[in-house]
């Protein structure tokens, strides 16, 4: 299920205009990342190489259950991350860049055990 960085962030992209909007296309993630519209369709390929998006004849793109889950990762990696470091203190644009970072180099025990942590942390305070 290894996947690059830039496919992790096509796929985050995705799983968050599909729960903004009644159906996700290339030109919708065009616009949310503001890439050129050819470094989309180049990306949508390789994904649907991979299966982890389908693309409809209309154009209509959905993830695939690994797709999913991959876009679900990541998505709870930036959030908890980017919560976090605002919580600790951080300017919330600078959290929010520094998580998108670390989501995609942190390993899955290191990130467990963070989450952990800041449950138990939670619990305790409250």
């Amino acid at each position: 299920m290894a996947v690059n960085e830039s496919a992790e962030n096509y796929l985050e992209t995705i799983l968050i205009l599909s729960r903004k909007l009644p159906v996700v296309r290339s030109i919708d993630i065009v616009n949310e990342l503001g890439f050129k519209k050819s470094s989309i369709s180049i990306a949508m390929k390789h994904l649907r190489e991979k299966n982890h998006i389908t693309v409809t004849e209309a154009g209509f793109i959905y993830l695939t259950d690994s797709g999913k889950e991959i876009a679900e990762m990541i998505y709870e990696r930036h959030e908890l991350l980017s919560s976090w470091l605002i919580h600790l203190g951080v300017p919330d644009s600078i959290a929010v860049e520094d998580a998108c970072k670390i989501e995609h180099v942190i390993s899955k025990e290191s990130f467990e055990a963070l989450k952990h942590h800041f449950r138990k942390a939670d619990a305790g305070q409250a």
